[in-house]
């Protein structure tokens, strides 16, 4: 057997391995078989293999079945090699024979490869063990509520500390682990094992949990950065668990693909919730929160009152709480004014295309009565940087309520700051909100002062403690009271199913609790104890309210009153017309929704 063709195959196969893994390194997917680890330990066995193969060939050449004695022998001794059971002597005394060139080459490679080969075994063999021992540690809560993870990342993270804290039998469970990547990831790890959480390596779907018990709860949480691989785990945990009873699925997810999907899945006995992040803050905002934008609003010549807003930055948080605004303050004695700020030279473009006739001149900076009421300006192409949003914010002389959304916590608190300058400065105070994602820095800021003693009066909100708990999540307060606004008028499951059902009940029960405390005559009382005015005065806002949260959704007009015209693929309705305009039929409707 030729030695020359037998090194440089060795030669060959080794430092492709270690390319490969050089390159995939960067790329790779938790959850893969090839990792770079397990591709150079292939790479390096197969090429002592093919080393060892002219050595065994020239000791076995006159033996009977020398081919395959050789085989045998070369890949007997390949295993002792990775277990530092080979014979060395026997191998280094064929080589030595050779061609000096070729003996000191040969020679040279394998006495690295008895030193690596080993190392690389353990470092195997150690992944392995990780595996095995979660999952020996998760057979061992068989009987326990288990909360599966799809990836350790900060929100999962608080998320499980949430469950432990509430759940202390339950098993919490993060898959796709890596404390080997870098620093931040093996910071989590530990924070992960602090809280007694089982950690695979694995995918998720690469570990059965068809072993829990029947009777215990499996909760799913598709909560990766990537929006796109949450939505195609979850279909595919939904595929292989839908006829598994106590089990859910929530999926971290805020584009309208993820929306059309899961809605089209079969998911048998499973529930699925998709959570849209950003849209389920500013909901958890108002609900908390929203009566304070009543209680600010400022009296007008004419004896009602006004609500001025003022959001900054148009992202995602900003224009949710953009569209929420829109049906939130219909308020029977307020008016609702709208300022929003944006870099985007294009924002209030992109925003008309979402929302058209919400922004219609029709209806938008005009008053009709039984219409959702509503002046809306948005201010493209402004930096908050700038003297030109300076000048703009100056111009607000009657700003109740201000909102700050720029994608940082940074630029968040910066910008709240600044705007708390200059409303003093303006003698006014309305209340400012800001999104502050760390924990930590809410906390130091909470009651924050000058140098005199002098509070800042904002407020922040969102931090991933608060926003990533079993409470806001799992089993909130709002949710419970949107299922029971959507049983009056449909099945439980048609609110799971469908995002539309789901999205159209928490904006109803944040409306009601709103009314509640605003003293809406009659809001706090069933359809049938109200008096005919009360009737009236309940219908007649809950169809303001209703018309601008359907076109905050994107909805338009039908064109005609018959029911035939509604199409929902084309977002078009046929109520979406004055009070005065509706059937008797669907004015009942209002006042059965709106009231508790």
């Amino acid at each position: 057997m030729d030695w020359y063709l037998s090194f440089a195959a060795a030669m060959i196969v080794l430092i492709t391995a270690i390319v490969y893994a050089i390159a995939a390194a960067g790329k790779y997917r938790p959850g893969r078989i090839a990792t770079p680890l397990n591709v150079v330990f292939g790479g390096l066995f197969v090429s002592v293999f093919i080393c060892l193969l002219p050595i065994y060939h020239s000791i076995l050449a006159d033996a009977a079945g020398g081919v395959l004695k050789t085989i045998a022998f070369s890949l007997h001794n390949t295993f002792q090699v990775f277990t530092v059971d080979a014979d060395r002597s026997l191998i280094l005394e064929s080589i030595a024979c050779r061609e000096p060139w070729l003996s000191a080459t040969y020679s040279g490679f394998l006495s690295v490869a008895f030193v690596a080969a080993p190392i690389l075994t353990f470092g195997f063999v150690l992944s392995l063990f990780k595996n095995v021992s979660a999952l020996f540690r998760y057979v061992l809560h068989y009987y326990h509520d288990a909360y599966v993870f799809s990836e350790l990342n900060e929100r999962s993270l608080a998320l499980g500390a949430d469950l432990r804290k509430n759940r202390k039998r339950a098993v919490i469970v993060y898959t796709d682990v890596f404390d080997d990547r870098d620093q931040l990831s093996s910071e989590l790890v530990e924070r992960a094992r602090e809280m007694r959480a089982i950690c695979f390596r694995k995918d998720a779907l690469t570990v059965s949990f068809n072993a829990h018990s029947k009777r215990a709860d499996v909760v799913f949480f598709a909560i990766g950065n990537d929006e796109n691989k949450n939505v195609s785990h979850a279909l595919k945990l939904i595929d292989r668990y839908r006829q598994r009873e106590n089990t859910r699925v929530f999926v971290f997810s805020s584009g309208i693909d993820g929306e059309l999907l899961l809605t089209k899945a079969d998911k048998g006995k499973i529930k699925v919730r998709r959570v849209n992040e950003k849209r389920a803050l500013v909901d958890r905002i108002l609900y908390e929160r929203g009566p304070e934008l009543f209680e600010h609003a400022k009296a007008t010549p004419e004896g009602d009152k006004k609500i001025t807003a003022v959001l900054v930055g148009l992202g995602g948080h900003g224009r949710e709480m953009l569209k929420a605004l829109s049906w939130y303050c219909q308020m029977d004695g307020y008016h609702l004014e709208i300022h929003a700020f944006d870099a985007d030279e294009k924002a209030e473009d992109r925003f008309r295309a979402l929302a058209p006739e919400l922004m219609d001149d029709r209806y938008n900076g005009v008053r009709i009565p039984g219409e959702a009421e509503y002046t809306i300006r948005i201010h493209s192409g402004i930096d908050v940087t700038t003297k030109t949003f300076a000048d703009e914010i100056t111009r607000l002389t009657d700003a109740t309520y201000v909102f700050v959304s720029l994608g940082s916590d940074e630029r968040n608190i910066r910008t709240a700051v600044d705007l708390r300058m200059t409303f003093e400065r303006m003698r006014i105070q309305p209340v400012v909100q800001t999104i502050v994602f760390n924990p930590g820095e809410k906390a130091a800021l909470q009651g924050v002062t000058n140098y005199r003693g002098q509070t800042y009066d904002i407020e922040f909100l969102g931090d991933l403690t608060t926003s990533y708990s079993e409470a806001v999540i799992m089993n909130s307060e709002l949710e419970a009271d949107a299922l029971r606004r959507h049983l009056r008028w449909g099945r439980e499951e048609e609110f799971w199913q469908y995002e539309y059902n789901y999205n159209s009940s928490v904006a109803s029960a944040l409306h009601l609790k709103a009314r509640i405390a605003c003293g809406v005559p009659g809001a706090e009382k069933r359809e049938e104890e109200l008096t005919d005015e009360q009737r009236k005065t309940i219908e007649m806002l809950e169809h303001r309210r209703w018309n601008a949260y359907m076109r905050s959704e994107g909805y338009v007009y039908s064109g005609s009153q018959e029911k035939s015209s509604r199409n929902d693929l084309a977002k078009m309705h046929h109520d979406l017309v004055d009070y005065s305009s509706l059937s008797e039929e669907d004015k009942r409707k209002d006042s059965r929704v709106g009231t508790v």
